[in-house]
Order: C-alpha cells, then sequence, then structure tokens
C-alpha cells in the first residue's frame, strides 16, 4: 500500500513542476557563453526542440515520483527521490533555454505529467527489479533522443548544445544507477512499446 505521506509529497512535486519556476544548484550549462547570432527560423527550431526536452523532463519528474511512491526497497526509493531532485535542474535548464529563444512551453505538460505519474506507478506496483528495468530504458532512449536533438540544433546555437550535451551526460548516468541497483532487462516488445510512445509525444510537443 503506498503511504499517505508519499503521496501528499508526489502532490506538492506535481504542483510544483508543473507552475512553479524550477530551480539549479548547479550553473546552468553554457550560461558564460554569449548569444551567436540565429535566424528567426534558427530560434525557431532550437526552442521548438528546447520545449520536448522540457515536456521530456515534465515526463521523468512524474516517472520518478510514481516510482519512488510504489518502490518497495526504501534505498531503491531514496535513489529514485534523489534522481527526480537531480532531474529538477533539467527542468531549470530547458525552461530557461526556451525562454531565452523567445519560445513556449508546451500545452501538453498537465497530460505527459499525469500519464507519466500513473505509468510510474504502475511500473513500481510490479516489483523492484522491474521498476528499475524501467528506468535504465528510459534513461536509455532519452540518451539517444537527446543525441539526435544534439545533431538537430542549429549550429550556432551553441548554448542549447551545452545545455543538451550536460543532460545526456546525467540521463547516462541515471541509468548506470539504476542498473547497479538491479534493474531487469526489458522484453523488447516493452522496448518498443515506449519507444513508439515517446515518438508520439515529441511529434506532438514539437508543435503544442
Amino acid at each position: 500500500m503506498i503511504e499517505i505521506d508519499r503521496i501528499i509529497t508526489a502532490f506538492d512535486r506535481g504542483l510544483r513542476t508543473l507552475f512553479a519556476p524550477a530551480s539549479s544548484l548547479r550553473p546552468q550549462p553554457g550560461e558564460e557563453m554569449g548569444e551567436n547570432q540565429m535566424s528567426s527560423d534558427e530560434k525557431r527550431v532550437s526552442a521548438s526542440l528546447m520545449r520536448i526536452n522540457h515536456s521530456g523532463e515534465i515526463c521523468a519528474q512524474a516517472l520518478y515520483q510514481g516510482q519512488a511512491m510504489t518502490a518497495k526497497n526504501r534505498e531503491i526509493a531514496r535513489s529514485l527521490e534523489q534522481a527526480s531532485w537531480e532531474e529538477t535542474e533539467h527542468l531549470s535548464w530547458t525552461e530557461n533555454r526556451i525562454a531565452e529563444l523567445g519560445g513556449r512551453k508546451s500545452f501538453l505538460n498537465p497530460l505527459w505529467y499525469t500519464g507519466s505519474l500513473a505509468i510510474g506507478v504502475g511500473v513500481g506496483l510490479i516489483g523492484d527489479k522491474w521498476n528499475l528495468g524501467f528506468l535504465a530504458e528510459t534513461e536509455r532512449q532519452v540518451e539517444r533522443h537527446l543525441a539526435g536533438h544534439f545533431e538537430r540544433l542549429p549550429r550556432n546555437d551553441q548554448k542549447s548544445r551545452a545545455v543538451v550535451e550536460q543532460m545526456k551526460l546525467d540521463e547516462a548516468r541515471h541509468a548506470a544507477m539504476a542498473v547497479s541497483l538491479g534493474a531487469a532487462e526489458l522484453p523488447v516488445p516493452a522496448r518498443m512499446l515506449m519507444k513508439l510512445s515517446s515518438k508520439v509525444m515529441t511529434g506532438l510537443t514539437y508543435w503544442v
């Protein structure tokens, strides 16, 4: 059974994730760089890609919180909660970069958050090794997704590229953490379904 204090904490975190500015202990990557000259089309592409990354971090917050709520092992729950706080920095960086580019956040973020929280709770109820396996696979797919964004970002947008590069390093570290805690390898159909769901989410968020 889920403890009531975990539910209250998750509800509070959810409200702050969706409606309050995120904060970061680390400086934003590329913060010291000047803003290179970019065309309006390049700025639009960068802002759209960073909007996708911001929504991805909204999903990550919800997944981690849902998984931590239902994790049976307290050490695993604490590791998930710690990783969730670290992902908050990514939320802050992408949010700031969107504003710098004159873009906007996705209108669909409440939907993505709610769905991801439900998935996280459900996966956690299955068992800790699958909980961690889902986390590891999620981070691997996010890492590949960020590598693709790194290639798509305009070459002049060095500030966004610095953010994406650091996020990619952090996601790889979180995947390694999940494996070290005993993550199970997900079946191929599950990995393919995750990839398809991610494709739908990123496609919609690019425009909405």
